[in-house]
């Protein structure tokens, strides 16, 4: 990649897209193409094409896709299937037909089965079934992957696929129902602080254990990765660092402030045990993770303290 290359990323104004675009800024690209999903949807495939041929971008990070929890994800599922698979058709294939030099995919961490071994290695992918709740999501995911590999195979075309952990950070999605967990813990621990609540309840034993990536982190891998990666499959990217979800709510608690109680109510679900990444071939590429869990924590509530709070 050179300084005056175009560079179109497909949600930019996401926790994933705007990180990458703070990373490659302050590497002194300015080349930018964006649009806005008001300006260009991704799931019409003229509108595309048209933006496509327009534009004729020369990289392109693919960060944009229709998101959601457990719920979302379990209501929304032809949705969830549809637009994923719409959004993922048009670009990639219109990256092919206007020569775009590269091209990243980012998918989930759901495409691996229910039931693989921990840590999760790239290697297990389709050897099992997936979670049912996000079938829908993990499948469009999947094609994505493969639709990569397909045009690598019979194209030639340099377009490769990456698979983030669990990630927050800026412009996460603090949503009381949308969220996904350490978001929606900052949220609940910030509002029983103002609130002067006396305690706050989480679901399940606070035993089941989570992997945590600071978005910036991953903008730092995206970009090394379309410098010093090609090939077909997908590569895992994470910290290789677990934590329960009761120490998860201790860290973030201290952090807010709060100083209430802290309850687990074992009577709801805790969800998969355990979900975390194999890193080895990243690391075995040349890059790790820099920003420790409680750092990116204090950031990322300072980025909620000004978005959601003081404004």
């Amino acid at each position: 990649m050179e300084k005056n290359d175009k560079i179109y990323i497909a949600g930019h104004r996401g926790m994933v897209g705007s990180a990458i675009m703070r990373k490659l800024q302050s590497e002194g690209f300015a080349n930018f193409v964006t649009r806005t999903s008001a300006e260009l949807d991704l799931r019409d495939q003229p509108a595309v094409a048209a933006f496509f041929a327009q534009e004729k971008p020369e990289y392109v990070f693919m960060a944009a896709a229709k998101v959601g929890g457990i719920v979302a994800n379990n209501t929304y599922r032809a949705e969830f299937l549809y637009d994923n698979l719409q959004i993922q058709n048009n670009i990639i294939n219109s990256a092919h037909l206007n020569n775009v030099k590269k091209l990243m995919f980012l998918g989930s961490s759901c495409i691996y089965p229910k039931l693989a071994p921990q840590p999760l290695h790239e290697d297990a992918l389709l050897t099992g079934l997936l979670e049912p709740t996000n079938e829908p999501y993990a499948i469009a995911k999947i094609a994505g992957i493969k639709m990569c590999d397909a045009y690598r195979a019979q194209y030639g075309c340099d377009y490769i696929s990456v698979m983030p952990t669990n990630l927050y950070g800026y412009n996460d999605n603090y949503h009381p129902q949308n969220s996904h967990v350490l978001p929606a813990l900052i949220r609940r621990f910030h509002e029983a602080k103002e609130e002067n609540a006396s305690s706050v309840t989480i679901w399940g034993s606070g035993s089941p254990l989570r992997e945590f990536l600071f978005a910036d982190d991953l903008a730092e891998a995206c970009y090394y990765l379309m410098q010093n990666f090609s090939e077909a499959g997908f590569i895992n990217i994470g910290s290789g660092k677990e934590i329960t979800i009761k120490d998860l709510a201790l860290l973030i608690k201290g952090i807010v402030g709060y100083e209430g109680e802290l309850t687990f109510d074992a009577t709801k679900p805790d969800g998969t045990p355990r979900k975390l990444m194999d890193v080895s071939k990243l690391a075995a590429l040349g890059w790790t993770y820099s920003t420790e869990l409680e750092e990116g924590i204090k950031l990322a509530y300072q980025d909620f303290l000004v978005k959601h709070v003081e404004r």
